[in-house]
């Protein structure tokens, strides 16, 4: 079984804006099914496909099984069998032995910054960039599937 336990962050602008990054990449993401106790999202980037189920999440972690499908396949089932979608650029950081994952929202999440960090148990000790700033992990509409249906833009008067 694969267990995803993640802690997520929103990313102060200005420290990110000035740190110099790797090539970013595409992300299109749509989802088939969500709830809370269960997500079924299609991933399309230009190179690959994948289709993901998700369980619900006790403390910070959920069941996670992801399998990589024909990107044709890919782009069908994101614009023939999701019903609500979102798109973001995905940069990698690496820092003090692990892997941030930074996405950067566009569409109707423009504006919005999240970093992410996977970790092998629940309680692992890891440092923080300067660039991370307050941690989101249990306000979910910080996650994909709901900023797929209720987007940043809608949120008034949330900065930053």
């Amino acid at each position: 079984m694969a267990i995803e336990i993640e802690r997520k962050f929103l990313v102060n602008r200005a420290k990110w804006n000035a740190l110099a990054k790797p090539e970013g990449k595409l992300f299109k993401q749509g989802y088939i099914l969500s709830d809370d106790k269960r997500t079924v999202r299609i991933r399309v980037t230009d190179e690959a496909a994948y289709l993901t189920l998700k369980g619900s999440t006790t403390g910070i972690s959920r069941n996670e099984y992801e399998y990589t499908i024909p990107i044709a396949d890919g782009h069908e089932i994101l614009s023939g069998l999701t019903v609500s979608s979102i798109e973001k650029v995905r940069y990698e950081i690496n820092f003090a032995g692990n892997t941030w994952e930074v996405d950067i929202f566009s569409g109707d999440n423009d504006g919005l910054i999240v970093a992410e960090i996977e970790l092998e148990h629940e309680e692992q000790a890891f440092e923080k960039p300067d660039w991370v700033a307050d941690e989101v992990t249990d306000d979910h509409r910080y996650s994909n599937a709901s900023l797929s249906v209720n987007p940043y833009k809608n949120w008034g008067g949330v900065s930053i």
